[in-house]
């Protein structure tokens, strides 16, 4: 699931500026009045632990699309334990569309993510359950769907829906078994019974 697309450019933007950055505050930098020099200062910030910090701060905040494109990319080619531990809280983003590249930019980040799915998929509120869910059907790991076999488990109507799509997307017939014994716990939910017999047609199980 590639996550760099075709740059886009926000209609007020000066020229791009050099790739340069003194030795100013990163989260300046970064806060400057135009798109073309918010770009310019995630190239330049990206390579260096504080200004790596610093580009996950900004996606929280940052009103461009183009910029935010670009600081998920620089993240995702500076993938580490520590970039992958700042976008996780974006998990619990009200915004939708910051929820959804916090999630495409870790799925790029398997190994990195892996040491926090356990505690994703036991944390206290069901939408962080629900999203983790949704990260693991586009995340390359071995693990992953095994991690879906425990999120099928929640009591949650809606962590085991993610679940279900996400192994309609990874599972395997050995999973079959276990998406066929959902229905049961949620008699009379037409939806679940409709997705999971969709999933174990999609991955072959019958």
């Amino acid at each position: 699931m590639p996550l760099i697309k075709a740059r886009s450019h926000d209609a007020d933007d000066d020229p791009v500026a050099p790739d340069t950055a003194g030795p100013a505050d990163a989260d300046t930098l970064l806060a400057a009045a135009t798109a073309s020099e918010r770009r310019a200062a995630v190239h330049a910030l990206e390579d260096s632990v504080d200004g790596q910090a610093a580009l996950c701060r900004r996606l929280a905040i940052e009103p461009s699309a183009s910029v935010r494109e670009a600081i998920l990319a620089a993240l995702i080619r500076q993938r580490s334990p520590a970039i992958a531990a700042a976008l996780l809280p974006l998990l619990r983003a009200e915004e939708a569309p910051l929820r959804n590249a916090a999630i495409e930019a870790l799925a790029e980040m398997p190994d990195e993510v892996a040491p926090h799915v356990e505690a994703l998929l036991a944390d206290p509120d069901s939408d962080v359950r629900i999203f983790a869910g949704n990260m693991l059907g586009v995340l390359p790991h071995p693990r992953a769907a095994g991690w879906l076999l425990t999120a099928l488990a929640d009591e949650h109507v809606n962590v085991c829906a993610a679940a279900i799509d996400g192994l309609a997307e990874i599972g395997d017939p050995a999973t079959a078994a276990a998406l066929e014994a959902v229905p049961a716990r949620f008699p009379g939910n037409s939806f679940i019974d409709f997705a999971v017999r969709v999933a174990v047609r999609r991955i072959g199980g019958c």
